[in-house]
This record gives C-alpha cells, structure tokens and sequence, in this order.
C-alpha cells in the first residue's frame, strides 16, 4: 500500500461546484434523512480519488442501494475517517484552530449525537463550510445552532 495526498484544493473545487446543485452520479438521499454526509463523501472522493470497497466497514458509493453506511451516515463516516488503516481517506480529529479548507467538521447536540457533515471552503479566519440538506456555500460556521462541533483533518489518502 502507498500513501498519496489528499488533493484539498479538488476537495474544496468540488464543494463549490455542487454545494448548490446536484451532481446527477449521485443519488439525492434530501428526502430520505438528509444529504450532507452524502456530499461530504462526494468532496472527500474528490480530493482522495480512492474508495475503499470493503464490505460493511468501507466508505464507497456505486448506487443508492450499493454504498456503505459511512458514505451517508454522520457516525459512520467518522467511525471509517478516523479508524481507516486501509485504503481510502483517513483523518484524526483536531481542535478548531487546526481545520482546514477539504476537513470536514460534524455539528452536534449537547447529548453527543452528531447530525452534520458540512464540509470546509475556507478558513479566513472565520470557517466558512458547504453543505447540503440545507445547502450551503461559504457559510459561516457560527451561523449554525449547534452545541458541539468536532473537526476531522484528513491526513492523506491510501491506495494500492
């Protein structure tokens, strides 16, 4: 296995480009619980150009009805970012001085349960962020109602 970077200005290119919209590769899961982590997914595959095809535990998308939980899911795709040792996308989390534009951040409630994935367009130094559900681009952070926020930094892509 080799280790690649993470392309974040692709990641970031990606967020602007469809923050607003809808790339037609990707089902629309708004309707059925909301499409943040979906997008999310969608930058970070951007950025990385691997995904990570194991069963159950990977972070892949081919349809609506053949991807894995952590493509759509907020706690997945953090269990997958942080736990990842394999190919794909893998991140730690950071103190908010430390996120980047390509990271994403996770908005929670007060009891922990995490229900946002908007992903970071720039930090200047207010974090702007693109999302979508309610979509976003180059919103502040702070505009958002959240108790809790936690900030994955991707550290770099693995690949075969």
């Amino acid at each position: 296995m080799r280790e690649t970077g993470y392309n974040r200005e692709a990641a970031v290119d990606y967020a602007r480009r469809w923050a607003m919209g809808r790339n037609p590769a990707y089902f629309d899961f708004e309707e059925i619980g909301g499409d943040c982590t979906n997008f999310a997914s969608q930058c970070l595959f951007a950025g990385a150009k691997v995904m990570n095809y194991t069963p159950v535990t990977g972070w892949f998308y081919r349809s609506s009805g053949d991807r894995t939980a952590s493509w759509t899911g907020v706690e997945y795709l953090y269990n997958f970012l942080i736990a990842n040792r394999s190919v794909g996308p893998y991140g730690h989390q950071v103190p908010r001085s430390q996120a980047v534009p390509g990271d994403i951040v996770q908005l929670g409630d007060r009891d922990g349960r995490f229900y946002h994935s908007p992903v970071i367009t720039a930090v200047t130094p207010t974090i702007l962020v693109a999302a979508h559900t309610f979509d976003a681009l180059d919103r502040p952070l702070d505009s958002y109602l959240y108790d809790v926020a936690r900030f994955i930094h991707i550290g770099g892509v693995r690949n075969w």
